[in-house]
């Protein structure tokens, strides 16, 4: 029986922040924190911000909030605002049940993630320790989900498996319960209990076997759905209820 053995709920007004890094601008960093590439890798349009407007808790959760607000910063303007925070150094897992409940926001060229990557690059740089893509949903797409797998010796030779779903009923726009169930040798994808999706992993090619930290952002633009950004969708909201982790006593 699995066991319950981290939980974030946010509508409690109790929990806080002290588990998670609040990121800032609109640069991808290095381990050291040095930028080495402008739209977080992605081509995204935001520039994040701690701001109460962009990060805060509301009666239903976690709220990050994407707005329409200029931003200038060392000469380069962003149209955008947002918010993304990671568990880096605070909190890693590998292997159990991990669900987040989450209410995504709707919209082109708005771009709500849950996602994992790894807490020390045993394998290399990205892509070669993997990333894990809980949910990703594009937002002119309201009834459609997605979950990916990134992984590669390098750049040139990275893979993307991706695994897409249409919601049977209603849209992302409403609280489901999106989970990852990653064990060793296969990994699930599942909305409101539904495997929607699953994959063997491979030893000695897939990166999956190492502890991973949870990322939730909310982007403008960018290469995922590289459209124009429907401005009316603004501001647009990502709430998060909760997030709990499940793992057998073998893995804990």
């Amino acid at each position: 029986m699995d066991k319950l053995v981290w939980e974030q709920d946010f509508t409690d007004g109790k929990t806080d922040l002290q588990s998670w890094n609040i990121r800032l601008g609109n640069d991808l960093l290095d381990n050291e924190g040095n930028a080495i590439f402008p739209g977080w890798g992605n081509g995204e349009q935001q520039f994040y911000t701690d701001h109460p407007d962009n990060l805060s808790f509301g009666e239903d959760g976690l709220q990050l909030c994407a707005h329409r607000e200029t931003v200038e910063q060392e000469g380069r303007s962003f149209a955008y605002t947002s918010a993304r925070l990671d568990t880096r150094d605070h909190f890693s897992y590998c292997y159990g049940r991990l669900v987040v409940r989450a209410k995504l926001p709707v919209g082109q060229g708005i771009w709500p993630a849950v996602w994992l990557l790894p807490q020390e690059q045993a394998y290399g740089l990205w892509p070669a320790s993997g990333e894990i893509d809980i949910l990703e949903a594009k937002g002119r797409l309201p009834r459609q989900i997605a979950g990916t797998l990134h992984y590669g010796p390098d750049h040139e030779h990275k893979v993307v498996e991706e695994f897409t779903y249409e919601l049977e009923s209603g849209t992302v726009n409403e609280f489901r319960e999106y989970t990852l169930d990653w064990q060793p040798g296969i990994m699930r994808w599942l909305v409101d209990g539904y495997c929607f999706a699953e994959r063997e992993l491979v030893q000695g090619i897939m990166p999956f076997d190492k502890p991973f930290y949870l990322l939730l952002n909310l982007a403008v633009g960018g290469w995922y759905d590289n459209v124009e950004v429907d401005h009316s969708a603004l501001p647009a909201v990502m709430t998060v209820s909760g997030i709990r982790l499940y793992q057998s006593e073998e893995h804990m």
